[in-house]
């Protein structure tokens, strides 16, 4: 296997997704590579309407830009009393450039304007892979069902992990250990498929 088989783009740069993925896929025989290592590189526009034409597109523009197969989530936030909202606008629902704590506070006042006190909620991940060709050769999806606490609570995670609590736990994702964060997760989940791809993948470039 050459230095260029063996690599994966994560197409991001958010250093919180990047850990995530890099400790999901930590055992796989791949050298694992983020936006950060292609400065020339330039941003996707967000267009689709779903999450996975979202990940479908940004996995393609990154793998033409930088002739890597290249593996790109959209993930987001869809919470039932705002009928789905934030959804495919969750990093951009406070505005350009707005923080997680801009975001999360937005939405907490979102809430409290409904008159649906349910607070049901689910994270959902999708994540393509494209090819140094930028041809789409893998689409997994993975959802965590949970709900949404009153107010921030813990340091761990990012986004909206402060304000989403899994079913089966008391905590939020800001509170629980990423080692349990890693089993319920929307994005680990995804990854469960994307990974048996990759392993397919390099064991035949091998």
């Amino acid at each position: 296997m050459n230095a260029l088989t063996s690599e994966l783009l994560v197409a991001t740069r958010n250093a919180g997704k990047l850990r995530e993925v890099r400790s999901l896929l930590s055992d796989l025989p791949i050298h694992l590579l983020s936006l950060s290592e292609f400065p020339a590189t330039t941003e996707v526009e967000e267009t689709g309407e779903t999450f996975a034409e979202n990940a479908a597109l940004k996995a393609k523009v990154y793998a033409t830009q930088t002739g890597r197969l290249t593996l790109a989530d959209d993930s987001g936030l869809e919470v039932d009393a705002l009928g789905g909202a934030p959804g495919v606008f969750s990093a951009r629902y406070a505005g350009a450039g707005a923080s997680d704590a801009e975001r999360n506070a937005r939405l907490l006042a979102e809430l409290a304007r409904s008159a649906d006190t349910s607070r049901l909620a689910r994270f959902i991940c999708c994540i393509a892979i494209a090819d140094a060709e930028a041809n789409i050769v893998n689409i997994s999806t993975g959802i965590c069902q949970g709900h949404i606490a009153n107010e921030p609570r813990g340091a761990n995670g990012f986004g909206y992990d402060p304000l989403f609590i899994p079913d089966g736990h008391a905590q939020t994702f800001g509170e629980l250990s990423q080692e349990i964060k890693q089993q319920l997760s929307h994005r680990a989940r995804a990854l469960v498929n994307a990974r048996a791809f990759l392993l397919e993948h390099f064991r035949r470039s091998n």
